[in-house]
């Protein structure tokens, strides 16, 4: 086991990174908690009172924080107090995810932007340039992106229904409030969300590249977590559920009961534990693992290729530089 760990995390409330959670903190790491408001922090830390093998005071070692990543200036108010106060990270693990697959209408955020890109793009992006001074305190930072194998068209995952596709991102080049980063104005939930999980390996494999540019080579780490499918009505699917629940619990059923090509909570959350801490995982450096079906009831966890849209570097500096507009963030590396 490594040394203890300062770490923040996203999207620790349920699914994936509850679990991640629970494990750091049995582990002994000290984390910090990104809550959406109060009432998800209080029932949060209600759940984590009632895990059986945690010791009673531990509760010392998270630090709860309320912010929004739908809304920039909650996330700008969070960034000023933890520079203010001087912490250091060693592990950021970037894990909330937004998806509404089956919704006709788009959703918008505090700022305008369509909530899959702002939730899983654009505050991913402006908590990272914000937090990396807290980071470079740490003799040995890293940094965890959860994406998705459905980025890439060719994957299982990624071939069913619309595919992810940003084109040259003219939607973000519109300088509007637009629906699809291809420019489509046509809206497509599923793919606002695949097109999502391209921007966190695009955005993963820039920020490498500047960061080593700069002397200040990190191992930053873009994974797959598999088809999660919670037994529960909580988890990634609670939002597209609503829009087609009848769909989704015959999907979750075939998927994970009867052919066995799903992952649970658990297990995945074990795996993004591992990522976080585990001295394997610290080599300097991109890379993409994949938590990948061999067959069903087997997967191998591994390091694969990303899709030929997201090894495009012009792509990847472009996006860059469009989210930095977007957020009015001056490009100090």
């Amino acid at each position: 086991m490594s040394n203890i760990r300062n770490i923040l995390i996203t999207g620790a409330t349920s699914g994936i990174g509850y679990q991640a959670a629970v494990k750091l903190i049995n582990l002994g790491h000290r984390l910090i908690i990104l809550c959406r408001d109060q009432n998800k922090l209080s029932k949060t830390l209600s759940s984590f009172s009632r895990e059986p093998e945690f010791e009673k005071d531990f509760y010392k070692q998270i630090d709860f924080k309320i912010a929004d990543l739908s809304n920039l200036s909650t996330l700008n108010k969070l960034m000023e107090e933890l520079l203010s106060e001087g912490y250091e990270i060693d592990t950021l693990i970037l894990n909330a995810g937004m998806q509404y697959t089956g919704s006709k209408d788009p959703m918008w955020s505090v700022d305008g932007h369509e909530i899959t890109f702002a939730v899983n793009h654009l505050s991913h992006y402006y908590l990272t340039r914000k937090i990396l001074p807290l980071l470079f305190r740490s003799t040995s930072p890293r940094i965890i992106i959860t994406a998705s194998e459905v980025h890439n068209p060719k994957s299982p995952g990624g071939r069913v229904g619309k595919v992810a596709d940003i084109g040259n991102l003219e939607g973000l080049r519109s300088g509007k409030g637009f629906m699809m980063l291809d420019g489509d104005i046509n809206f497509n939930a599923d793919k606002a969300y695949k097109d999502s999980k391209l921007c966190n390996i695009l955005f993963a494999r820039e920020l490498y590249r500047r960061l080593s540019d700069k002397g200040k080579e990190i191992p930053i780490i873009a994974w797959a977590p598999g088809l999660v499918i919670p037994k529960g009505n909580d988890g990634f699917f609670r939002y597209s559920r609503k829009y087609n629940e009848f769909g989704q619990r015959i999907f979750a059923f075939i998927a994970r009961d009867l052919l066995s090509i799903t992952e649970t909570p658990k297990n995945a959350g074990e795996l993004l534990s591992k990522l976080s801490v585990d001295s394997e995982y610290n080599q300097k450096g991109f890379s993409y693992i994949s938590n990948k079906i061999l067959r069903p009831g087997t997967k191998s966890f591994q390091e694969e290729k990303v899709s030929l849209q997201a090894s495009s570097d012009i792509l990847a500096r472009d996006l860059w530089e469009l989210t930095s507009e977007i957020l009015k963030i001056k490009s100090e590396i």
